[in-house]
Order: C-alpha cells, then structure tokens, then sequence
C-alpha cells in the first residue's frame, strides 16, 4: 500500500489532496493526516491564506505508555516522518499525558475554527 501511495505521488504530489475535497465545498477544511512538505504546499497553493496547519507532538515516552512499539522500516519511513522538520506549522498541539493542557490547545484551536465560519 505504502508502495503504491509513493507511486501515485511522485507521478503527482497533489493526487490524494484532490481525492480529499473533490465534489466537497467546505467554509473549513480541518485535514487531519497530512504526510508530506508536497501535502502541505497543495492546500496552501489552492486555497491559499485560509490554510491552517496543524502539528500533534506527543513524546516517544507518552507513545509507548499508549503501547507504541517503533517498528523500523515504517516508524522511521518518509510517510511517518516526512513533517518532522517541517517548521512552518501554524497550530501546535502538545497531546503528552497533561490533559488539561491539551484541552485548552483544542479549545483555542476550536475557537479560531468557529471564527472562520
């Protein structure tokens, strides 16, 4: 699967961003599994300033504690790692084990989505 998915996007980066919103008009487009710098670039080169990007970190402590096992070959593949030094994200979210933390990172999140509508 992995194969084919890089198969589609080297012949064109933009293939699985058009399948997403095809047939689909949207005041907001909340896009929760970008995998790649080219991902990115296609939402922000179609719909230009209402693009918002957003990052959830957890550390590798909070992953294993969730049973995370890293698994060579996928964990550390392009398609899982291809945004690590993506620096340009408007949104972070912190999802560690402070729960009251991420709430309130949600919530602004939320917010800004609600004032968009």
């Amino acid at each position: 699967m992995i194969r084919w998915g890089e198969e589609k996007r080297q012949a064109d980066p933009g293939f699985f961003c058009r399948k997403v919103v095809e047939g689909v008009a949207q005041p907001v487009w909340l896009v929760s599994d970008t995998r790649r710098p080219s991902d990115i670039q296609w939402f922000r080169e179609v719909y230009g300033a209402v693009t918002q990007t957003v990052r959830v970190m957890a550390s590798e402590q909070s992953r294993q504690q969730r049973g995370w096992v890293f698994t060579q070959g996928v964990d550390d593949a392009e398609s899982e790692c291809g945004l690590d030094d993506f620096g340009d994200f408007d949104w972070v979210i912190e999802n560690h084990d402070e729960e009251q933390r991420l709430e309130g990172q949600l919530q602004n999140l939320l917010a800004f989505v609600h004032s968009r509508l």
